[in-house]
């Protein structure tokens, strides 16, 4: 196949690399700064720019960047795609981006699937990329009632041969609700708890708990920015949940309550077992 990738940061740098390094696709690659686009080219991560010319040629375009930005290529770029090229968005939301993407997708003829590969680093751009960030990860995608199987056999093929271990289906509506909780919410966990005072005399007394709370805190700011508002209707109840929960133990421990916190910590220990997970 002919692959075409917007962005060549964290995630399509990595989709970039491999697909380089583990399959035999032709690989066209655009970025909007022009340091990446040479490394992206130095590196082999990429056959040549995405352009005018081969993007008609594409079988599979992935848009791995913003939200907003990744609507905007589309609709710049829509009378280039060719009715056989099924087009992927990699962002961390899909409502929005589905929204508009898909009516485009119907107008012009091709294919449209969102999708999240659930994979990442704390530290972003084509430098973090690597050919295996997606080994034994998984992808979700967002097909709808036009979706061809065939098109989900293609994508299948496409992205286990990268290294995920399976592919997840979804609906925009219900990846935007548990993405809230199992990736936003985690984020604003580690931003705010890396900003509390003791963090900068923690040297000495730190190990892995310190080290796994704050990992994520390293995030392009910008971004999740946007992330967080496209997707506030489900985020904000899952932090005055998560506060309502810290105030219970808060509680418990101010009035030296061992019962109700002992209960406390049974219980998350018990829902860990029951989530699992490492």
């Amino acid at each position: 196949m002919t692959i075409g990738i917007v962005g060549l940061g964290l995630i399509g740098g990595s989709m970039a690399k491999s697909a380089k390094d583990r399959t035999g696709h032709t690989v066209y690659g655009v970025d909007a700064e022009a340091e990446v686009m040479t490394m992206a080219r130095m590196s082999g991560a990429i056959d040549g720019a995405l352009n005018e010319h081969n993007l008609p040629w594409c079988d599979l375009i992935l848009l791995a960047i913003r939200p907003k930005d990744a609507v905007q290529w589309v609709e710049s770029h829509d009378r280039m795609i060719s009715s056989k090229t099924i087009v992927v968005d990699l962002c961390g939301v899909k409502r929005n981006v589905c929204a508009q993407i898909a009516p485009i997708a119907r107008r012009r003829g091709f294919t449209y699937i969102g999708g999240h590969p659930m994979a990442g680093r704390e530290r972003s751009g084509f430098t973090a990329s690597s050919e295996d960030l997606f080994v034994d990860s998984y992808m979700i995608l967002t097909p709808d009632e036009r979706t061809d199987a065939s098109h989900l056999e293609t994508l299948k093929n496409f992205f286990t041969d990268l290294g995920f271990a399976g592919l997840s289906f979804t609906t925009p509506d219900e990846h935007d609700r548990i993405i809230s909780y199992t990736s936003q919410l985690a984020h604003v966990v580690s931003s705010s708890y890396v900003k509390l005072p003791e963090a900068r005399k923690r040297r000495g007394f730190s190990a892995g708990s310190f080290r796994d709370m704050t990992r994520v805190a390293r995030l392009d700011e910008h971004m999740w920015t946007e992330l967080f508002l496209e997707n506030a209707d489900y985020l904000a109840p899952e932090i005055d949940a998560l506060i309502e929960q810290l105030q219970a133990y808060s509680k418990a421990i101010q009035e030296k309550d061992a019962e109700t916190l002992c209960a406390l910590l049974k219980e998350g220990r018990e829902k860990k077992a029951e989530v699992g997970g490492n």
